[in-house]
Formats: C-alpha cells, structure tokens, sequence
C-alpha cells in the first residue's frame, strides 16, 4: 500500500490531465459559465446613459461602490445586468449562517445532514431574492436622483431595473451551484475571483503607464511588485497552517475481535473567519462616505465631519479599520465554530484529547486554543488588508487591489488547484488499481 501511495505521488502531474476525459469536462464547463458571467457584465441596463454614469461613478469610486465595482468585474462601473454580482448571495449566507446559532430551528436543521443543508440552501435562495430586489430598487431609485443618467424616468424605469438586476442576481446564483455540482471549485467564489482577477490587467496597465509618464518612479512600482508577491506567500502559508490537537480513541471489542485504539487531529485554522472580517470591516466603513458624496454635501454638520474623518488614509479610517477587523474575526469565529458542540461529538464517538477530561473540560481547552490562535488569525488579516490600504493611500498607488481581494483570489486558487489535484490523484489511483488487477487475471 505504501509503495502505491509513493508511485501516486511521484506520478501526479498535470500530464496526467490528458488522459483525465472527466476532468477536462469539469474544467471546460467551469470556463465556459465564467465566459458567460464575463459578457453579462457588459451588457448595460436599458433605459440609461453610460457615459453620463461613468461620469458619476468615478466620483463616487472611492466609497462603497468602488469597493463593490471591483469584487462584480467593473459591473457597476458600467452598471451592467450583473451590477448586483453574487453580493446579495453572500450576504443572505452570512445571515442565516449568524441566525442558526440563535434560531433552534435553523440549528435543529443544521444537524440533519445532507436534508437539513437542503432546506437551508433553499432558505438563501428565498433571502437571496428578497435581498437582491430591495438592493435593485435602492440603485433604481439611486440612478434616478444621480442628474441625467436615466433618460426616462418613471415607474416603467423602476420595474424593468429592478427585475432585470434581480434576475441578474439569480441567474448568477444558479451559474454559481451548476460549477460547484459540475465544474471544478466552489462557483460562488470563483465568480467572485473572476470579477477581481478580470480588473487586474487594466490595473498593471495603468500603472505602467504612470510610471513611463514619471508620476509614479520605478523603485516604488518594484517595491509594490515586491511586496504583492509577499503578501501572497503569507497569505499561503497562514490559509495552510492549522493548529492540530491530538484526540485519542481507546481499544474496543467488537464481537470476538479487539480493536486496538486509534489517533488522529481535530485541525484549527489559524485563520477560521476567512475573509469575511475584511469585507464587513469594509462596508461599515465606506458606507458613511458613500452616503454624503450622492446627497452633495448636504446633511447635518457632524455627519460631514464624521465622514472626512472616515475617509481612506485617515487615522480614524485606519483605526477603526483594524479594530473592526479584529472585532468580527473573533466574532465570526465563534459563529461558525461552537467547541461545546465538537466537544460533545469526540465524547459520543469516544474520543478525547489525552490529558483532558471528555465532555465539558474539553470544550474549555478547545475554546482557550482557538481564542489564542484567533488573535495570531486577526493580526494576519490586520497586517494583510492594513499595509495595501496605507500604500495605497501615501504612495498614491492608482488602483485598487488590497489585501481583500489578494485573500480572495489565493484562497479560492488554493481550493480549486486541491480539488484539480484530487481529481488527477483519483483518476492515477483507479489507473493503478485496474493494472495491478490485469496483472492478477495473467498470473
């Protein structure tokens, strides 16, 4: 078994991707809705002047919809079909996933299985669509209070942006579940990547060019290459690392045999929030902002001063961007990992860490690991998203791709190159299973 595991490992390559006719189908799929996903962005809504809108996004391109612009592919930039992205998705997963350690019955649901996960599936679904057509009518409303863009407006305006926003919505979510259930990778997040990685390009170009023009000098454009390719590398290693806990299973007897005991790892992510700390610590920030910029400066005068406090590269802004950071990564991490719950499942399968009583206790040295971890976790994320929003802000770098999205794109590209790597080490493993049963049948 060792040597078949040894001659797996040395053979996996992507050579091997030839002969993988099932991989290549997953894969092939998967690009062609991503191609699909990229045409519905520009495609603009009807009824409205792109180049008045390019005109009033750019200077609003500094608050939320900036941010926003960039994780939908520049689809709000040409406020296209696809304007709302997949956003409206991942807000009503993030609802029900905070509602379910406060509503028995979504917990009762969750512990159902592969059922209850249906019915919670379908539960974002209805959200998604409540979400994505309050948030339709919003830009609705909000295209026409912004001067010329809407050239006829109304309520026939108002119902065909709102169905044709929420539709786009939709039609992404469903894009999104067929890649997971016949492509490669999670789709959610891989439309979600394709946005950022598609405005990437523009972005060198751009500042290339401030460099050949002498606004920006070569040594500072070396030393953002420099630092964006160390940024990844720690992005990769922390999503990787993992604190493991030993849990032992004792000997049991089944029938006339003895089973000698047996151990393995309960992994904690050093990083179990993901990158949701970021995009909440984000959106509470820019929004304020976004706000006084579409009423024109009016508004009372402790709003106005809140907000040029808030803006990007202020101490304020700075501050209690990295306290919120920290706040939610606590915050989403006792959302999504109960230690009482694990605590309980290693007592009913017979499990326990050496040391540690079973049942309460080691729900309390679970939790008193992962509180430790999580704050090496929050200055991760805090170093990550702070330094690109400093050199963005002091060195006048002319684009947009912080340490959001970077968490983003290397996250997603590390799952889905796992899963590809899956897929080829499957397909090695049967090839080897079917030949060392042919050289059985000729023995």
């Amino acid at each position: 078994m060792a040597s078949a595991a040894e001659q797996l490992a040395a053979n996996l390559n992507f050579s091997a991707l030839a002969k993988a006719d099932e991989l290549k189908k997953r894969i092939w799929f998967t690009l062609g809705a991503l191609v699909v996903y990229r045409l519905g962005t520009y495609i603009p809504l009807p009824g409205i002047d792109p180049a008045v809108w390019s005109q009033v996004f750019r200077q609003q391109a500094g608050g939320i919809l900036g941010m926003f612009n960039m994780f939908s592919g520049g689809g709000i930039d040409r406020m296209a079909i696809f304007a709302l992205n997949i956003m409206p998705y991942i807000s009503a997963a993030i609802i029900l996933q905070l509602l379910q350690s406060v509503s028995p019955k979504l917990e009762a649901l969750k512990k159902e299985g592969e059922a209850g996960r249906k019915v919670i599936n379908q539960y974002t679904r209805y959200l998604t669509l409540v979400l994505a057509a309050l948030q339709a009518y919003g830009i609705a409303i909000g295209l026409q209070g912004a001067g010329n863009v809407v050239s006829q407006p109304g309520p026939f305006f108002l119902l065909s942006t709102t169905i044709t926003l929420t539709g786009g919505t939709m039609f992404l979510m469903w894009v999104g579940e067929q890649i997971t259930a016949r492509g490669i990778g999670n789709g959610i997040s891989l439309i979600i990547m394709a946005g950022i990685v598609a405005e990437l390009p523009s972005a060198i170009v751009g500042t290339l060019e401030l460099g050949r023009q002498g606004a920006l000098s070569t040594g500072l454009i070396l030393g953002i290459l420099v630092m964006a390719v160390a940024v990844i590398g720690i992005i990769v290693f922390v999503e990787r690392a993992q604190r493991r806990l030993l849990i032992q299973y004792p000997k049991r007897q089944v029938g006339n045999k003895m089973f000698e005991g047996q151990s393995s790892h309960l992994p904690l992510k050093l990083n179990t929030s993901g990158v949701i700390p970021p995009i909440f610590a984000s959106s509470l920030l820019l929004l304020p902002g976004t706000v006084a910029n579409f009423n024109a400066g009016a508004g009372p005068e402790w709003f106005q001063w809140l907000t040029t406090q808030l803006s990007h590269g202020r101490p304020a802004y700075l501050i209690l961007y990295l306290g919120m950071i920290v706040f939610f990564t606590f915050f989403y991490t006792a959302v999504v990992f109960n230690p009482t719950e694990t605590a309980d499942n290693l007592k009913k399968h017979g499990g326990f860490i050496p040391g540690i009583r079973p049942g309460e206790r080691t729900a309390e040295y679970i939790d008193y690991v992962l509180s430790r971890i999580t704050v090496v976790g929050a200055i991760y994320l805090a170093l990550v998203c702070l330094v690109p929003e400093i050199l963005i802000s002091y060195a006048s770098v002319p684009f947009y791709f912080g340490g959001t999205s970077l968490l983003i794109v290397v996250s997603v590209t590390m799952d889905t190159v796992a899963q590809v790597q899956g897929y080829l080490l499957a397909h090695q493993y049967e090839g080897l299973i079917r030949k060392s049963k042919g050289k059985g049948r000729r023995r």
